[in-house]
């Protein structure tokens, strides 16, 4: 686990290139703060930069970068590959190779000395970025894990190539133009994240998942080796039976975590006490023992606080917990830091428990498996049950019906629905009843389940109204071509969480939180076995009545009584809404004064101080379109101002 970055100048090649790129890879310090390495070429204006976490072989033949055994080859490598010594051993069937050490990344290079880069990829199970110089082609290869756990950003402008883990090495190439890109904003507006390949500069991209990028003579060319649209597809025109389901898929989990138990360091598990991350622990602590090392944090506000739930699952799996009651003081200390932590504008506000539970478990342990992705997976969400028991049913009601109620609805002020909730008895009493209110008005509405889909997902529900001078990108979510093509709405719903929250969201606010505290974290439920295995999975036997994730439920309570797990879902979140008219009130007045928005120029400040005026005052909750707002002026104000 590590980070890497560096560059090809076609001309102006620099006059110190490894003091630069020595800078380049002390911007991403945390990623890599075991050892670091450089490796330059000035007669074909190429250089890179690494900075390492070691956690397979720990000796200094896993150094980066690395020579491939015949010199051809020259690479910067961040992550874990977990299958690599059966790969190593299907090397050693065909060729012999003189192995300095056991390290993942020089069983990578032979295996592209032997088969070449696009099957190599192929036979990995892992995650990972790297980039790879051919000295006999002189071309350079980019490349990135098949669901994107591993972040690689790139941009070629004017006679510079430049790529690597983070934007921070970017910013201190004197080369780089660091132009924000006001499209980008308004993607970061609607969905708290900028999706791939869009980044929140202009002409800076990041690679997408499951590609491979060719960089030769100026020219840049993209290609897949591995789709995730592929497992849609096949996955549910080749269904498992009823009675295979549990089985295939419990089998299919213990190897992937078997494999990614690998390492070299300590090594344990995020635990919350929900289901994915109580399964992915049942399942270690099966596997071994020696008690696992779990984490959970917890807070005093109860609505926001599962730390209890997780103690009693690790004490029933008899792993070795620790767990961190954590004040609103402590939290909002981090705010400060986001902007290092993300170094591109985001504002997911879990990040901040994240980032907390990251820095707890790095004084014990250098490597966490985590329960993401199971949601996505295996029908999670709590939109997906929603639409499965609404939809069908409010499909059948004339649009125009519907419409009508929604002006109903929004003929009403926001603050005299809040009042209304006086009159209601307290056991029966919603919070935010108005706000809840005025957005179903806004779903009610949808004619289709790709605006419904769209409206649940977005903050902003007209980013371009609020950005001013900006033109919404396509992405996935309004691109046709590039949706999956399934019949069924919820499967068409997982999909696209899959392509676009799942990747750009959950895994990014994972990784830059754990990598800010040096921390590895490896996700079972993404190994691509599992993945596909899951998509061969009926829905039904995730989706069951209002039982969500029921093939899960079912492995899970084999290792876990059921009543330890049975409770109503809560997201991982901070209580956001209150800390904004409280303690973090003066931060925020600060980002959004009306005419400091005016002489920057991105938003309409005259919208944005009206609605900060609103929260203040507890009229409306606008917590989430705020911290949008919040997190793009807090980043600008650190890297460009």
């Amino acid at each position: 686990m590590c980070g890497f970055s560096g560059f090809i100048y076609n001309s102006n090649y620099p006059q110190k290139p490894e003091e630069l790129l020595t800078k380049m890879g002390e911007a991403i310090l945390s990623r890599g703060p075991d050892s670091a390495g450089v490796w330059s070429c000035e007669k074909n204006g190429v250089g890179l930069s690494h900075r390492r976490l070691a956690i397979v072989d720990l000796s200094p033949a896993g150094h980066q970068p690395m020579l491939s055994d015949s010199a051809r080859y020259v690479i910067a490598f961040n992550g874990e590959i977990y299958n690599h010594e059966d790969i190593r051993k299907e090397i050693d069937k065909q060729v012999v190779v003189s192995w300095r050490g056991h390290s993942d990344t020089e069983t990578l290079l032979a295996g592209i000395e032997l088969w070449g880069l696009e099957l190599t990829l192929k036979k990995t199970i892992g995650m990972f970025a790297l980039a790879l110089w051919d000295k006999e082609s002189k071309t350079m290869f980019l490349a990135r894990d098949r669901f994107g756990e591993k972040p690689l950003y790139y941009t070629q402008q004017d006679d510079l190539f430049l790529f690597g883990s983070e934007l921070k090495s970017f910013r201190v190439n004197p080369d780089f133009k660091a132009d924000v890109s006001r499209d980008s904003l308004s993607l970061l507006m609607r969905h708290n994240y900028i999706p791939a390949p869009y980044s929140i500069y202009e002409n800076v991209f990041k690679l997408m998942p499951g590609t491979f990028a060719t960089f030769n003579s100026g020219e840049l060319s993209i290609k897949k080796y591995w789709s995730a649209m592929d497992s849609f597809n096949t996955g549910n025109n080749e269904l498992l039976k009823d009675s295979e389901v549990v089985p295939h898929l419990e089998n299919t989990l213990k190897n992937a975590i078997k494999k990614q138990m690998m390492a070299d360091v300590p090594l344990g598990a995020f635990l919350s006490g929900g289901i994915d991350s109580s399964l992915i622990v049942a399942l270690m602590q099966s596997m071994t023992d020696r008690p696992v090392k779990t984490f959970s944090i917890g807070f005093n506000e109860d609505e926001y606080n599962e730390a209890h739930y997780a103690k009693e699952v690790a004490k029933h799996l008899g792993t070795e917990h620790t767990e961190l009651y954590v004040s609103a003081k402590d939290a909002l200390d981090v705010v400060e830091h986001l902007t290092n932590i993300y170094d591109e504008p985001f504002s997911d506000s879990s990040q901040i428990p994240t980032y907390l539970v990251s820095k707890m478990a790095k004084e014990h342990v250098t490597v966490s498996l985590s329960g993401d992705a199971g949601d996505e997976l295996f029908c999670g969400y709590n939109r997906y049950l929603i639409t499965a028991k609404t939809w069908g049913k409010l499909n059948k009601v004339p649009l125009p019906l519907r419409q009508v109620l929604a002006k109903i609805l929004l003929a009403i002020p926001v603050d005299k629905w809040n009042l209304i909730t006086n009159l209601i008895p307290l056991k029966y009493k919603m919070s935010n009843l108005g706000d809840k209110l005025h957005k179903a008005a806004g779903v009610i509405t949808c004619g289709t389940i790709d605006e419904l889909y769209k409206g649940l997902v977005s903050h902003w529900q007209f980013p371009e109204d609020i950005v001013l001078n900006s033109k919404e990108p396509l992405t996935v979510l309004t691109d046709k071509s590039r949706k999956p093509d399934l019949k069924d709405p919820i499967l068409e719903m997982m999909a696209l969480d899959t392509l676009s929250y799942m990747t750009d969201d959950i895994l990014v606010k994972v990784d830059r939180a754990a990598m800010a505290n040096s921390l590895e974290t490896r996700v079972p439920f993404l190994d691509h076995t599992v993945f596909e295995a899951a998509w061969h999975i009926p829905l039904g036997a995730k989706l069951k009545g209002s039982s969500t994730k029921d093939c899960l439920r079912k492995i899970l309570f084999k290792y876990v009584p059921k009543e330890l797990i049975e409770r109503p879902k809560t997201g991982f979140g901070i209580p956001l809404e209150q800390w904004l008219r409280g303690p973090l009130s003066g931060w925020a007045d600060k980002l959004l004064r009306k005419d400091r928005l005016k002489e920057e120029g991105f938003f309409d400040a005259d919208k944005i101080t009206d609605m900060w005026e609103q929260h203040k005052s507890g009229k409306r909750n606008w917590q989430y379109l705020l911290w949008d707002v919040l997190m793009f002026q807090a980043w600008y104000e650190k890297h460009h101002k």
